[in-house]
């Protein structure tokens, strides 16, 4: 099967753009039994942040599509991390040194700082003018012996060849006549990205590179280096670019865009999984909600279109909607939300007097069932509105009867209907019930009555509707603070 790979800069948090390509890749690898490979790009050590690329495995482990081989579960073509493969970029070098496809360059920094200088002066495009290329063997020799500091470049020949790009078809970039000879291999023994890519695709059997289109210009530069190691190529597809939806860049200033603040939030891995894909392009279907199988099995890479994809993150918390209430209606992931919810109580009002039975499980679990549909994210049940779920309310009789000095006959009326209806009822029958028994009482006005079996249940002034409350807390919760409002 296809061996696919995502190659991320250990320089930072996931971002959605990585979590997009990486997901192609994935997705592009399951549906046609293939191996999809992390590989850590950290060849460029000033930017490398600690733990940076254990970071990046962990999120791609939590959004549900772990790599087949990565730094952290090794692998038949590691190490999996770049800078622990220097030997390798060394010996393609010299490779490409012996066969005269590349040369040392002994051109100073400073030398190449004045020649970029130049160029923007002119206003053009700074490269390097391939001096050193012009070097005869006794001058790379004499200049060797002098301990002379070098590089070795590549040399960049004209007349490419066209390739055919999965997503863009027909492609070639005549680099030789825009640029100067690339560096692949620094003085510090560190290979640049172009060489890098290349040794690694080829000795870790890539046969498909998915990569974003800022790549696309630079992969006939690519195609000639496998061209002088006479290696065979693998296929390319540059997936569009994803953007905001108003067609800026996504912006990592903001924080807004890592993985690690979308956990943190509490939306789902399969709410970003869905809106990632459904702004772009390379599906059968676009309607939100979809699982990660229907995405491999309506994934076709001829799908993908070149058009930019826009990400309106405002839907986000629509699509967390639809996963969310997915994982309500499933057993087994319901198990795991009601234990999450638990943890969030005991967070969010642990210093307040948490009633034990409140968070048993099963009333935690017609809490989820109840309002399925109505919350965005798990952590919306533990907002002030829905405190009255969580801490049973303390109000005393004093209180409730300056709203209505009834409230024995309307407690008494409300038990008996809470008994009658045995617990089973919707927000509807409720809400005529409950009209039904202020007929009953003598002159207490529907809006008193409602007002203080909101306190009764809650101790707050507002909230959801009182009948919803009802239905939410279930019969008996009702009934016992009924009793304890009464007798207090």
């Amino acid at each position: 099967g296809p061996r696919v790979r995502f190659g991320p800069s250990p320089t930072g948090f996931l971002h959605l753009g990585g979590l997009r390509t990486a997901l192609y890749n994935y997705i592009f690898a399951k549906k046609h039994r293939g191996t999809f490979i992390l590989r850590v790009e950290d060849t460029d050590q000033n930017r490398v942040v600690p733990r940076a690329a254990e970071g990046i495995e962990d999120m791609l482990n939590w959004a549900g599509i772990p790599p087949d081989e990565s730094p952290g579960r090794g692998g038949p073509a590691g190490p999996y991390v770049q800078s622990l493969r220097l030997e390798l970029y060394g010996q393609a070098s010299a490779a490409l040194l012996a066969s005269g496809a590349a040369y040392r360059c002994f051109c100073s920094p400073q030398r190449l700082e004045l020649l970029r200088r130049d160029a923007l002066r002119r206003q053009q495009t700074p490269r390097y003018d391939n001096r050193c290329r012009h070097l005869t063997p006794a001058e790379v020799a004499q200049k060797l012996s002098q301990g002379l500091d070098c590089v070795i470049r590549f040399r960049l020949e004209k007349g490419v060849e066209p390739f055919q790009d999965l997503v863009y078809g027909w492609n070639k970039h005549e680099v030789a006549e825009v640029e100067g000879d690339p560096v692949i291999l620094k003085g510090d023994g560190f290979p640049t990205y172009h060489l890098a890519n290349v040794v690694d695709d080829h000795y870790m059997g890539i046969t498909h590179v998915l990569r974003g289109t800022e790549w696309l210009a630079s992969t006939s530069k690519h195609l000639l280096l496998y061209k002088a190691f006479g290696w065979e190529p693998p296929q390319f597809g540059h997936l569009p670019l994803l953007l905001n939806k108003d067609g800026g860049k996504l912006s990592k200033r903001q924080g807004d865009i890592f993985l690690e603040r979308f956990a943190q939030d509490g939306f789902l891995p399969e709410a970003l999984l869905d809106i990632v894909t459904n702004c772009g392009s390379g599906f059968t279907e676009k309607q939100m909600g979809r699982t990660l199988e229907e995405l491999i099995s309506q994934f076709e890479v001829g799908r993908i279109t070149t058009h930019s994809a826009l990400l309106d993150l405002e839907a986000l918390p629509e699509f967390n909607r639809i996963h969310l209430s997915r994982h309500i209606e499933s057993q087994g992931l319901r198990q795991k939300l009601v234990r999450e919810l638990q943890g969030l109580v005991e967070l969010v009002y642990g210093d307040q007097q948490v009633d034990p039975d409140v968070l048993e499980n099963e009333y935690v679990e017609r809490v989820l069932l109840l309002r399925k549909g109505h919350i965005s994210l798990l952590k919306d049940l533990v907002s002030s509105d829905y405190s009255y779920l969580w801490v049973r309310p303390s109000v005393s009789r004093q209180q409730l009867q300056t709203i209505s000095a009834e409230i024995d006959e309307i407690g008494k009326l409300v038990l008996g209907l809470m008994t009658r209806q045995g617990g089973a009822f919707t927000v509807e029958e409720l809400n005529k019930a409950l009209r039904n028994v202020q007929k009953q009482t003598r002159d207490t006005k529907y809006s008193s009555m409602m007002q203080l079996l909101r306190l009764v249940l809650s101790g707050q002034q507002q909230g959801p509707s009182v009948a919803e409350m009802m239905v939410t807390l279930g019969a008996e919760e009702v009934c016992g603070r009924i009793h304890r409002a009464l007798s207090s």
